[in-house]
């Protein structure tokens, strides 16, 4: 991605279908509607992903993105839940022992099945993006600052960079992450989805959505750990008794690093709470729960190499925007 001194840059986090609280942002930073399409004369959108699920208004939301890529005022960045759509619809290689990349299983329907109803009488849209999600990259890196859903992953990066210049992959990529360990696995699990580990003494915990997780969410970027408390990264607390407990080298030693001498990072994906701002002087994460009626979060990008909290912009996510 090239950089255009004289413009600036407005990174936006996950949208889920949210339409109206989007409008309502992008009004707030100074966009304004021309010829069907979201514009500022000086500066850009770029979406973080999962613009799809779970919101009330998923087609509304990627007319509305779509329409300011193709224009050329924004750019849009693969999430876990497009490459979960795309992988609902492509068919697995045999040796993954899979009928479909995203196994067709009550718990994955249901993450997509807002997006499925939205689409039922348009069927020709539906298809129409999924060739879209395919042709979005899995990130973006602009030099001074770098674009992924949920973690920057150097050698996957670079290893991904080699295979598919400027990040976006075929289909053959996304059939082959079918194969658990396989390097595009490893590549979509890992920019999609972040890092995780083991719940410790074979505890498992349930989630807000009532899912059961044997994993937590872990920060890519903790220096010095501790304790497991101090590597969660994810809205669902770990228990006291289980945060206290002393983080095995074993389990530190795999842990990312992302370092703070690298460039500005900017992230979605972790369901944030509260008032919004850089987690460290070079890492944003922009993605708080808008779609459970938290705030649509937006930084704008200029010419700083360190993130000014003053910079970050958003608005409150109202019913019945989100779903009941």
């Amino acid at each position: 991605m090239e950089i255009d001194s004289a413009r600036g840059y407005d990174l936006i986090g996950d949208v889920h279908g949210c339409a109206r609280s989007l409008e309502r942002l992008l009004e707030q930073m100074g966009y304004r509607q021309q010829g069907g399409v979201w514009r500022h004369p000086q500066r850009m959108a770029l979406f973080l992903g999962d613009i799809i699920d779970r919101g009330p208004r998923v087609r509304e939301a990627l007319h509305l993105v779509h329409a300011m890529v193709e224009a050329g005022q924004a750019l849009c960045i693969m999430g876990n839940h497009e490459y979960n759509a795309l992988g609902w619809h492509i068919e697995a290689p045999v040796a993954s022992g899979r009928q479909y990349v995203r196994e067709h299983t009550a718990r994955h329907e249901r993450l997509l099945l807002q997006t499925f109803r939205q689409f039922e009488q348009h069927p020709g849209d539906w298809h129409d993006f999924l060739g879209w999600f395919q042709q979005l990259p899995l990130f973006i890196d602009a030099g001074r600052f770098r674009l992924v859903h949920a973690c920057w992953d150097n050698e996957l990066i670079a290893g991904l960079q080699r295979m598919h210049g400027g990040g976006r992959v075929d289909r053959a990529f996304v059939e082959a992450s079918a194969v658990a360990g396989s390097f595009a696995n490893r590549v979509f699990e890992r920019l999609l989805r972040g890092t995780d580990m083991r719940l410790p003494l074979g505890l498992t915990l349930t989630s807000d959505e009532g899912f059961p997780r044997a994993h937590f969410r872990t920060k890519f970027w903790e220096e010095d750990p501790q304790t497991y408390g101090d590597v969660v990264f994810q809205p669902d607390a770990l228990p006291d008794e289980v945060a206290r407990l002393p983080l095995p080298e074993g389990e530190k030693s795999r842990l990312l690093q992302y370092g703070a001498d690298e460039p500005l990072l900017f992230v979605g994906h972790y369901w944030r709470r509260g008032q919004p701002g850089p987690i460290r002087a070079n890492l944003a994460c922009l993605d708080y729960s808008a779609v459970m009626y938290g705030k649509l979060v937006a930084y704008r990008l200029d010419q700083e190499n360190r993130l000014d909290p003053g910079k970050f912009v958003w608005v409150e996510v109202e019913r019945p925007e989100a779903p009941r």
